[in-house]
């Protein structure tokens, strides 16, 4: 006779409540979500697959209350393992992951015992590992991905060893900066390493350290972020399903404009993906609406990816996709102008954008010096994103390839340097 497999304990407890099938369970914890409160929150069936997998993923802080306020039962007596491991001063070794070879992979959470634990470091640690988290995120403009990845994955496992040694006001900061700094990681892998399925692993990781935090509006953009994962392969229900809870989630504290304004983008962005030009272009208008109003809420430091400029980024993206030439180039001429010097990453991409201005108007040698200009950037800092631009903009001039200025971008894209780069990420 064959022996169970999966998570049996979820399973045993679905059907004892009364859902003999995981669509049951999933249409009752999305009714169950909307009776508690979290109005955003929908649970599909696949999700519910997941839980009873043999190796079922640590739910969501949400979906953890809706869980254990259902059936009646605690998340480690529904066959759920923390990635913290177990209370007790033990931590089984597969609550670890390995670092591997390249910065691919992440450690995850330490043991993570109850609040009342006596604390073993001074109050000062917690701004201590703050401050290192803030460096962190100012090299992320200048240093090489491959170099600071590492750094800043080992920052989190320092993490994750601290915050069971720390309480009250020192717990919560050294878990609001470790949300931030599995949030750069995770940044890291999926804009500059093209790591997308890895990314949103670390996603997930940054968001349980957000809940530990109690920090909706860090909590937000985690989830903004892992929108742009099935966003960026064209998965509008995927996507529009994450920026619905990274809108939920902005709700439940004081927002700034530039938060509000930065979650219409992402979703334009997703939108412009999926063909939906039209739906983009209405988000950014509404999105220039929300920054021109302002707020009384200050933005949190580290909201350092989105401003004006980029704002008006994003737009001549879709207004190239749209196929509205003039207003792109003034949009992407004004980003250009508007990006202040550290933001030096997302020149490669407008100068590759501008590129693609160039070819749509039939002007094939204007975008090789925009492609060109790309290349400049991206020899000083590396962007996979700019690259991948740069990278669309030859395939496009196919049909000019026999120009005298295609071939010379071609010495450019494909001399030593620029190939043993592109090769090498």
């Amino acid at each position: 006779m064959s022996r169970p497999t999966g998570n049996v304990r979820l399973k045993a407890a679905r059907v004892a409540a009364g859902f003999n099938s995981q669509q049951d369970l999933a249409d009752a914890l999305t009714r169950h979500a909307r009776d508690m409160g979290l109005r955003g929150l929908s649970i599909g069936v696949r999700q519910v697959r997941r839980w009873e997998s043999d190796s079922p993923p640590w739910p969501q802080p949400d979906c953890q209350r809706v869980l254990v306020h259902l059936l009646g039962q605690g998340m480690e007596a529904l066959g759920f393992t923390p990635p913290w491991g177990t209370e007790g001063p033990q931590q089984p070794s597969h609550s670890r992951r390995n670092l591997v070879a390249g910065g691919a992979a992440t450690l995850g959470l330490a043991v993570l015992p109850g609040r009342a634990g006596a604390a073993s470091h001074p109050d000062t640690a917690g701004a201590d590992f703050q401050a290192v988290t803030r460096s962190h995120r100012r090299l992320y403009w200048s240093v090489a991905p491959t170099r600071l990845h590492p750094a800043v994955v080992a920052h989190a496992t320092l993490g994750c060893a601290l915050l069971p040694e720390t309480r009250d006001s020192t717990r919560s900061t050294v878990a609001a900066a470790l949300a931030e700094t599995y949030l750069l990681a995770g940044r890291i892998e999926f804009f500059d390493l093209r790591e997308p399925s890895q990314a949103n692993d670390t996603f997930l990781l940054a968001l349980q350290a957000a809940g530990e935090a109690d920090d909706p509006l860090i909590g937000s953009a985690i989830i903004a972020h892992m929108a742009f994962v099935p966003g960026w392969v064209a998965d509008r229900e995927g996507a529009l399903e994450r920026m619905t809870a990274a809108r939920t989630y902005a709700r439940r504290a004081p927002a700034s404009a530039e938060i509000l304004a930065w979650l219409d983008a992402v979703e334009a962005e997703c939108e412009t993906r999926c063909g939906n030009t039209r739906t983009a272009l209405n988000l950014i208008a509404h999105a220039e609406d929300v920054l021109t109003a302002g707020s009384d809420h200050p933005s949190p430091e580290w909201l350092d990816w989105f401003s004006p400029a980029r704002l008006a980024a994003f737009k001549g993206n879709t207004q190239v996709t749209a196929g509205h030439l003039p207003q792109a180039r003034e949009s992407l001429l004004h980003a250009l102008s508007a990006l202040a010097p550290a933001e030096a990453k997302q020149r490669s991409v407008i100068y590759g954008d501008l590129a693609a201005v160039e070819i749509a108007a039939g002007n094939p040698e204007q975008a090789c010096g925009y492609a060109g200009q790309a290349l400049d950037q991206l020899a000083v800092t590396w962007y996979a994103t700019g690259m991948d631009r740069v990278r669309e903009v030859r395939r496009a001039l196919a049909p000019h390839q026999h120009e005298r200025c295609v071939r010379d971008l071609d010495d450019r894209l494909y001399d030593w340097s620029t190939t043993l780069s592109a090769l090498s990420r």
